[in-house]
């Protein structure tokens, strides 16, 4: 059995050097180069960031590291910094008034909590934790209000490995805390959560040969109004509350994705899967690292195929689930669901026809985070050979919108 070379982690420290260009322009819209990156999404290959340089509010263009650790931002640091932020965002706009903690792994939520105003902040992020404390080792921690030297000895405690921590703002006390952890970075947002976000709204996903664009997804289930219960077992007011929030963090998960929780935290995620049984499965297995299942509220991206995952909802003592409508089987589902006494909820207002679907197949670059060029070590011509490419498609996208 041959020995292993310690030596192998030196490339996770690596940095890779880049050449890409200071700015960018496409179409109407520019990127200016904020910094360069260890790495990629993998080590050895080089990456970048960029801005959108109008951007405003609290987004990835205006941000401010306070401590950098020992390694920098990383490309899945910004990444996760992101959509812990959306979401933290959204969910701060829908429960007004409300402490907000979101941690994210690999893009994806591990752990979301809300508290009252007066609570303390601490304990707002430890019930976060508790959603997956397993998954949530190495988690970039998003919050919506002030970190303070409490909050500040709590993400730090022994067992506990946090790779950011991006806040609104921070007292000097904590700061002071949190250089006692040199490899942690410490990032301050461009304005409170609140505070309108302006970029251009659009996403883009790179393809071999082309570039996808699409508008941003924002869900418009922002109040319990905005659900419709279609089965005969009606919700209490708490658990429409756990509805919204589990419908909202399912937004932000990768499809096919599952969420149960409460009203003020998350009790388990099943992201990713390709079938949306599974997901259930390990949205429930998860919760039992934590919280567990019993007498939660379930939220499923999409519509359900089978009456599988309301056997298994029932089975695992949820008390209802809220989703979208559009299978063929419907009916069946919900009779099913009125069988086993769960309450069923859909993304629509009363009256209503269609509902609200939550996909999310997370691998996109969003505007302001445009052009980590990494997956190619290009060389220059080919790089303005691909800019001029993709400045045709984007000249081709806005005629026709001209046109019409």
């Amino acid at each position: 059995m041959s020995k292993i070379d310690k030596s192998v982690r030196k490339q996770y420290r690596q940095k890779v050097s880049e050449d890409f260009p200071e700015k960018i322009q496409v179409g109407p819209w520019e990127f200016k180069k904020k910094s360069s990156m260890r790495y990629g999404e993998n080590p050895g290959y080089p990456a970048a960031f960029y801005q959108e340089v109008n951007a405003r509010g609290p987004n990835m263009a205006t941000l401010e590291v306070l401590q950098e650790g020992t390694k920098g931002l990383s490309y899945i640091n910004v990444g996760d910094m992101d959509l812990g932020q959306r979401l933290a965002r959204k969910l701060t706009q829908i429960f007004k008034g409300k402490k907000v903690c979101v941690l994210i792994k690999h893009e994806m939520p591990a752990g979301v909590a809300l508290g009252d105003n007066g609570d303390d902040g601490a304990e707002v992020f430890t019930r976060a934790w508790g959603c997956d404390p397993l998954s949530n080792f190495g988690s970039v921690d998003v919050f919506n209000y002030l970190v303070d030297e409490k909050l500040a000895n709590t993400i730090i405690e022994k067992g506990r490995n946090v790779e950011v921590v991006y806040a609104p703002d921070f007292t000097e006390r904590a700061l002071e805390v949190f250089s006692q952890r040199k490899v942690l970075r410490v990032v301050k947002m461009g304005g409170r959560l609140e505070d309108e976000a302006v970029d251009n709204g659009l996403e883009f996903k790179r393809v071999a040969g082309g570039l996808l664009v699409q508008q941003r997804f924002d869900s418009r289930i922002v109040s319990t109004n905005d659900i419709e219960v279609i089965s005969e077992k009606q919700p209490t007011d708490d658990q429409k509350e756990a509805a919204l929030l589990a419908w909202n963090v399912a937004c932000f998960t990768r499809s096919n994705a599952i969420v149960v929780g409460t009203k003020d935290k998350i009790h388990g995620l099943g992201s990713g899967q390709r079938s949306r049984i599974d997901a259930a499965e390990d949205a429930v297995r998860l919760s039992r690292r934590g919280y567990g299942p019993e007498g939660t509220i379930m939220a499923s991206d999409a519509f359900m195929p089978f009456p599988d995952v309301v056997e298994l909802a029932a089975a695992s003592g949820i008390a209802g689930i809220i989703y979208p409508l559009g299978s063929v089987r419907d009916e069946e589902v919900l009779a099913r669901a009125n069988e086993l006494g769960l309450i069923m909820m859909v993304t629509r207002r009363p009256g209503e026809t269609d509902c609200e679907r939550g996909f999310l197949h997370r691998y996109f670059l969003p505007s302001f985070f445009l052009a980590f060029f990494c997956l190619l070590k290009l060389e220059r011509q080919l790089f303005y050979l691909w800019l001029f490419l993709l400045l045709s498609i984007f000249a081709s996208y806005f005629f026709a919108r001209f046109e019409k």
